[in-house]
Parts: structure tokens; C-alpha cells; sequence
């Protein structure tokens, strides 16, 4: 048997690029499904989900690769006719099948490679080239739109899978024909050749992917997703130095990499006294809404009972005195979340501009200390240390 096509016969590479792709396929999905109705609610659990996880990325981006390559060998060989070109209907939908199966065997995997590229944690692609891609920013919004084309593509592929499976049994068992055969090893000839129109199915399948893309916008699958948890409502507060600027963010490390993610929500009333001597230069008390939190793909499992708790207890407290010695600032308070109350020191930097001040501050805890993932004991899965950084810009009150 040939390698390449002729006009009346599938050759080697074809046959194999066409079982290799729908093993991968018959793979990708089911896990992808199986995985995604998982629990995480033990270190068990959560590492087998993120196994299945992974495998379904990694067979997924393995589809990718292998459909683009088959569709660049396609276009540089002959196509075989279709067997009954008297019949221009069922002709027609043949190759309007085939356009929506090759376009889909690229749009899903690209469009999850997408959604994994723009967030962070949980399960990664199994190979050394890095989780990022270029020109894909960390973007929430970014991840809910392509995680939602992800699924739109999926049902647009299973169903242009569907009518290929039963056009060719119905080939194969109604017509009798050599449409399933000229797809198997060893079969070599059949057809006789003649012009299609591959135009006007190409046109009626990008119609059907803007269509399925409407579909999927009025059911609001491109909203960002996760658990729903409300974000508690914060107090104004009076303060000597008004916070104009800042960020208060979060990080962890799960599965060994790094996931980081900020709080959206929060006050502080701070006041403060410029002065030479050591000691006691003022404090501070912040409030944070805990509802308010964006951790990646992993902020809903944030959120839950087993960690942050956010329907429990809404919002963390920090209360300390900034102290002043020789070798810098220091907060030495107490931080309390979930109702656990810790004591804690956080070192911070200082520059003072007239009436503006700019504070940065790093402060490493230890998530057992305040009952947070009591469900995984160990580090395999999820690590010890959380790393809380601050950065913020604050104007002196008038």
C-alpha cells in the first residue's frame, strides 16, 4: 500500500493520522468528563483529579499537534472522490462534516491550551516546554471565555463525530459500499474521480461555529466560573493615611508550582507618626473580605469549607503596632482567620514622601496553623507555606 493518496485511495499516512486522532479524541473527552465530576475533598482525591487532569491536557494538546499535522499532509495530497456524487445532499454534508471535524479537532485542544495558559494551579501539561504560551496574559476573564469555547468546540466535535461514525456504517451496512474499507489497512482502490464543491460546506461550517459561539453566549457559559461565594460587605473606616493604591496578594504552591492570586476587597485604618527614636510609631487594623479572593483555576477550592471557609467567616482581621528599630519596621500583631488568632510579625519597607507613603511587606504562615486544608496533611499536594505580599501607596489624611 502506498504512503501518500491518490485520487481514488487513502494512502498509509492518512489511514494512520485518521485512528491515531480519533484514539486520541476517544481518549481526551472522557477523561476530561470523568475527571471534572471529581471530588477534591481529601489529598487523595484531589491528586488523583488532578492526574486525570493532566493526562486529558496532555493527550489534548498531543491531539492538537497530530490534527495540524494532518491537516498539513491533507492539503499536500489528492483527496479521494466520495463514492455516490449523484447524491449532492448527502455529499454535501460529508464535506461539511469533515470541515467541522478538522477546524474543532483544532479549536477544542487550542482553545483548553488557551484556558490553561491564561490561569494558574491545579494540574499541568505533562512536558518539559513550560504551562505559558505567548501573547497569553494571567487574565480571570480571559480563562472564563476560552474554558467556555473549550466546551463549545467539545460539543461541536462530538457532534461532527457522531454523523461521521453514522455516515460511515451507514455506508457500510445500508449501501454496501467501500466508504469504511478505503479507510482500513491493507484496502487500496475505489471511486472513480470528480470535482466537488468544498467552498460552500467550508462557509456553512464557520456558520456553525459563530452559531455554536451565540449558543454558548446565551446560556452565559463564558462567565467566570467557580463557586458562588458572596463577598462580605467592609465598613468604611477612618484613617490618618488613605489608602490610594495597593495590592494585597496571595501565594501558594500546589503540585510543586506556584499559583498566585490577590485579595480584591479590603480596608485599613492605619495611623502613623514619623520619628526618630525606636519603638512604637503607630498601627494599623485592615479588614479583608475573603469572598474576594482570585487564586486561578483553584479560587473555588480556595473558598470552600476545607480552606478559607468564606460563607463561615466572611472576612480576616489584621491588628498590630508598627514598630520602628535599627534594622527596620516591623508589624507585630495578630492576624485572625477562620476564628483562629495568630500572632505574627511581618516586616515591612517605609518611604515617606511628604504626604505620601509607600509600604511594601512580605509575611510567610503556615495554613495549618489556622485549620486551612486540615484535608491534606502533607505537602504532595498542597505546601505548608502561604506567602502574603503587600504593596501599597497611602496619602496622608487631611
Amino acid at each position: 500500500m502506498s504512503a501518500t493518496n491518490t485520487v481514488r485511495s487513502y494512502g498509509s499516512v492518512t489511514k494512520t493520522f485518521h485512528w491515531l486522532t480519533l484514539l486520541l479524541i476517544l481518549t481526551a473527552i472522557p477523561l476530561g468528563i470523568i475527571a471534572n465530576g471529581l471530588p477534591y475533598d481529601t489529598n487523595e482525591a484531589l491528586q488523583f483529579k488532578a492526574f486525570l487532569f493532566s493526562m486529558h491536557k496532555t493527550v489534548g494538546i498531543t491531539a492538537f499537534f497530530v490534527a495540524l499535522a494532518r491537516i498539513l499532509w491533507a492539503l499536500s495530497q489528492p483527496k479521494p472522490a466520495g463514492l455516490h456524487p449523484e447524491r449532492r445532499a448527502e455529499s454535501f454534508l460529508a464535506e461539511l462534516v469533515h470541515w467541522l471535524l478538522y477546524g474543532s479537532l483544532l479549536l477544542v485542544p487550542l482553545a483548553g491550551w488557551i484556558h490553561h495558559a491564561s490561569t494558574s494551579g491545579f494540574a499541568p501539561i505533562w512536558w518539559p516546554f513550560g504551562q505559558n504560551l505567548p501573547l497569553v496574559p494571567k487574565s480571570e476573564t480571559l480563562a472564563a471565555f476560552t474554558a467556555g469555547l473549550h466546551i463549545v468546540f467539545e460539543r461541536v466535535l462530538v457532534i461532527s463525530i457522531v454523523l461521521h461514525i453514522a455516515g460511515a456504517l451507514k455506508h457500510h451496512f445500508v449501501d454496501k459500499d467501500d466508504t469504511l474499507r478505503r479507510m482500513l489497512p491493507g484496502f487500496t482502490e475505489a471511486g472513480t474521480p470528480h470535482a466537488s464543491n468544498k467552498f460552500a460546506p467550508l462557509t456553512v461550517a464557520v456558520v456553525v461555529w459563530i452559531a455554536a459561539i451565540g449558543v454558548g453566549s446565551a446560556f452565559g457559559i463564558y462567565s467566570e466560573h467557580g463557586e458562588s461565594v458572596h463577598s462580605a460587605t467592609l465598613e468604611d473606616v477612618q484613617s490618618d493615611w488613605v489608602v490610594d493604591s495597593g495590592t494585597l496578594g496571595l501565594s501558594i504552591t500546589q503540585f510543586g508550582s506556584d499559583v498566585a492570586g490577590s485579595f480584591e476587597d479590603w480596608t485599613a485604618s492605619i495611623t502613623y507618626a514619623e520619628q526618630e527614636l525606636p519603638g512604637s510609631h503607630g498601627s494599623v487594623r485592615a479588614v479583608i473580605a475573603i469572598g474576594s479572593l482570585t487564586l486561578g483555576s483553584v479560587t473555588g477550592q480556595a473558598l470552600g469549607p476545607d480552606f478559607f471557609d468564606a460563607s463561615a467567616h466572611p472576612t480576616a482581621e489584621f491588628a498590630a503596632g508598627l514598630m520602628y528599630q535599627a534594622d527596620g519596621y516591623t508589624a507585630e500583631g495578630t492576624l485572625s482567620i477562620r476564628g483562629n488568632a495568630i500572632p505574627v510579625v511581618m516586616p515591612f519597607d517605609l518611604k515617606i514622601d511628604g504626604n505620601t507613603a509607600q509600604m511594601t511587606g512580605r509575611l510567610e504562615l503556615d495554613r495549618r496553623d489556622f485549620g486551612i486544608g486540615d484535608n491534606m496533611p502533607d505537602e504532595s499536594s498542597l505546601a505548608f507555606r502561604v506567602t502574603i505580599n503587600i504593596d501599597l501607596v497611602a496619602t496622608r489624611a487631611e
